[in-house]
């Protein structure tokens, strides 16, 4: 069955970052090849009029989930370096409305909505339904996605525009499941009506 875009419905791109893509510092396995696909969500809503968003990472240097902080995490994304830029390749409009997240040392942040405006933004916009793809699927796509069915959004994971750090070979698949356990809708792209 179709899904038709509409008034209401707005595009999530979740930190797709330099960083986080081959030859990055914590890159995920195959992140570009979802470029090509983001790209073509990108250019259907925003045909039609619709808001696109875009979460980063933004880190300070000393941030709290790298390593030598004591985290699991290499350093990554900080804060105006080319690790932090979004990838050329990703074709986001002038008018994305970007969220940068985990800005302060002491404060971790997997979820779009963790310490942001995203929510109050979506409200001035009117959104109902929340479209998300990006990286990493059990990580950030996945906190974000929680978060949204919290704040009461339909949300639409882009199941073919979505890639897994996969630190465990089935982390990705058990993230896609237990996201439309909660309520998530899977969607590809064929099934997005015109």
């Amino acid at each position: 069955m179709k899904t038709v875009l509409d008034a209401g419905d707005a595009l999530l791109v979740a930190d797709v970052q330099n960083d986080f893509l081959p030859g990055g510092s914590l890159a995920v396995p195959l992140g570009d090849e979802i470029i090509p696909l983001l790209n073509r969500y990108i250019a259907r809503f925003h045909a039609h009029g619709l808001p696109i968003f875009a979460t980063r990472d933004w880190h300070p240097p000393d941030h709290c989930s790298f390593l030598q902080q004591g985290g699991p995490w290499p350093p990554h994304c900080i804060a105006a370096t080319p690790g932090a830029a979004f990838p050329a390749a990703l074709k986001l409009p002038s008018d994305t409305r970007i969220i940068s997240k985990a800005t302060s040392r002491e404060q971790d942040a997997y979820s779009g909505f963790a310490g942001t405006q995203l929510n109050a933004l979506l409200q001035a916009c009117n959104v109902r339904r929340l479209f998300i793809g990006g990286v990493a699927t059990e990580y950030c796509v996945r906190n974000t996605v929680q978060d949204a069915l919290r704040h009461h959004y339909t949300v639409f994971i882009l199941v073919d525009a979505v890639r897994a750090l996969n630190l465990q070979a089935d982390d990705g698949p058990h993230a896609l499941e237990a996201m439309a356990h909660l309520g998530a809708v899977p969607l590809h792209f064929e099934a997005l009506g015109a």
